[in-house]
């Protein structure tokens, strides 16, 4: 049976990658808006957001001796790209791909829940900072995506009524 320091480690590897493929993600969306300058604009925040926080996450690693997990950083990269890709081909993208982040900054919320309980079982507060201000970042990114769905999905439908004029992204 691992022990909870082994999960600790385990679960922190998962979180770097997830962090990894949310990079991906988030550039490839945030490349192809064009008329949600408001979308655009929070994305890149939360991308500048998302690449300190793999930082962070490889630095607790690091500190308690082990490191990230390369495998699994290209495989969250690798599903990352696939989904930014199928994005380019559906006229909702925008709407799609507003729903998708809602749903994996969930993920992500739930994912640093089990970590900042994990690190204090471990007695590890320093790691348990770390992950309580990830958590804190993606809580208000999902915060903001449920106060903005019905934004962009009205702007969505609006510029899909209009002759020549693109309302995908």
């Amino acid at each position: 049976m691992p022990t909870k320091e082994e999960h600790l480690m385990a679960w922190l590897r998962d979180a770097h990658a997830m962090e990894k493929q949310a990079e991906t993600m988030l550039s490839a969306m945030a490349g192809r808006i064009e008329n949600y300058p408001e979308v655009k604009t929070k994305i890149e925040t939360h991308l500048a957001e998302t690449t300190r926080q793999a930082d962070m996450l490889q630095s607790c690693i690091e500190r308690r001796g082990g490191d990230t997990s390369t495998m699994k950083d290209l495989m969250g990269k690798f599903m990352a790209m696939g989904q930014g890709m199928s994005g380019a081909f559906v006229d909702d993208e925008i709407v799609k791909g507003s729903m998708a982040s809602y749903t994996f900054e969930h993920m992500e919320i739930a994912a640093y829940k089990v970590l900042v309980a994990t690190a204090e079982a471990c007695g590890d507060a320093e790691t348990s900072a770390v992950c309580q201000r990830i958590l804190q970042e993606e809580e208000a990114m999902a915060k903001w995506l449920a106060e903005n769905l019905p934004g962009v999905t009205d702007k969505y439908l609006a510029r899909s009524e209009m002759p020549d004029t693109t309302a995908k992204h």
